[in-house]
């Protein structure tokens, strides 16, 4: 399969686009479920099937990966039925892309693993459809304008949003219907059941841009199930948090919650910015810190030559600060920064298994 997947990966664009042709020459009806513009649904597909491909040696991960997506699909409406034209429509389009690399013995491999995926996926979402909705309906309550193209969005969810620091959820506004985009939660998990969300708009973002520049209090928002992986880790170890821009928000929450743990590790937050201004949070981060002894920020400016604090690119500043072997490291933020920050901390000797890594969620 990994072979296979291998020849696909160098014309992925075109895979999908074909994928979803045939999807929708069998079913018609399906097209609904998607949203006009399919270039980002495009994108999320070939993104999970990477993922699902090469864990396949990781069953444990990939089969928790497959949990979350069949229980966050039930916010689509996608039904048992729906999996067996979708493994039809990928089956045709790898046999189309693979060429030479397809055989028997592939098509089979494909096939019985696609089967197994399909099961996870539909048996996770009959487990989950019993205790929770398949979306929530959320109230905003609060929306901070803090820079131009950031707000910073509290809500209150109608039902109790069960969710782990860290993790975050798909969002779609009543401006874009069947759009959706996921951002991360930015609080720990609160008594009134309030989230927050930090939310840059981009260019080109339907729902990034309707949240920042078009939602205000009394607003209400569809919220699907929370997910992702990076949560805290029960180490007891010291922690560092390396965020870029808004991926500063699930550290954020994963701060917090050691916060209200009892425990006392030393933290440290690095976050990064290109201006001063673009450290939008940063008031609240310095309260955090004063009544937290343990927690230590660090703002850091990449292009503001007169700014007097931290010079240079996150992950520069954060290798030439301190070792970090020993720490549980939490990293956040666009991808080309995520990627260089775990690579020097792996060339520093954090082995792969102490990093956990997200990237910024939302329109990029």
């Amino acid at each position: 399969m990994k072979e296979s997947f291998a020849v696909i990966q160098p014309v992925a664009d075109k895979a999908a686009a074909y994928f979803y042709g045939r999807l929708f020459a069998e079913s018609p009806h399906l097209r609904a479920m998607f949203p006009p513009s399919m270039d980002v649904q495009r994108d999320r597909l070939f993104s999970a099937l990477t993922r699902i491909v090469w864990s396949l040696d990781s069953p444990d991960s990939l089969s928790s990966f497959l949990g979350q997506l069949g229980r966050d699909h039930r916010k689509y409406g996608v039904l048992a039925e729906h999996y067996a034209v979708v493994g039809r429509a990928l089956l045709a389009t790898v046999r189309r892309f693979a060429a030479e690399a397809w055989t028997t013995e592939v098509e089979a491999a494909w096939l019985a693993a696609y089967t197994a995926a399909a099961d996870i996926m539909i048996g996770s979402a009959d487990s989950d459809s019993g205790v929770s909705p398949a979306w929530w309906l959320a109230e905003v309550i609060d929306h901070e304008l803090r820079t131009p193209d950031i707000a910073v969005i509290t809500l209150r969810p109608g039902e109790r949003l069960p969710y782990l620091p860290g993790q975050y959820v798909n969002v779609q506004s009543a401006r874009w219907p069947r759009v959706w985009r996921p951002f991360s939660i930015a609080n720990a998990p609160r008594r009134d059941n309030t989230v927050r969300l930090h939310v840059r708009a981009v260019p080109g973002g339907w729902v990034s841009t309707a949240l920042v520049e078009h939602t205000q209090a009394g607003d209400t928002l569809m919220l699907g199930p929370p997910v992702g992986t990076m949560t805290p880790a029960a180490s007891g170890r010291d922690i560092l948090c390396v965020a870029g821009g808004t991926g500063l928000a699930p550290l954020k929450a994963i701060v917090e919650h050691v916060a209200e743990s009892g425990r006392r590790p030393n933290v440290h937050l690095l976050c990064g910015a290109r201006t001063s201004r673009e450290l939008y949070d940063l008031p609240d981060l310095i309260r955090m810190q004063s009544r937290l002894p343990w927690l230590k920020v660090l703002p850091v400016v990449s292009g503001e030559p007169g700014y007097g604090g931290a010079r240079g690119q996150v992950p520069e500043v954060m290798e030439r600060f301190r070792s970090w072997a020993g720490h549980e490291v939490y990293v956040c933020g666009p991808a080309a920064m995520v990627d260089e920050t775990v690579h020097r901390l792996q060339r520093n000797g954090v082995p792969p298994a102490d990093i956990h890594r997200d990237l910024v969620h939302g329109e990029h």
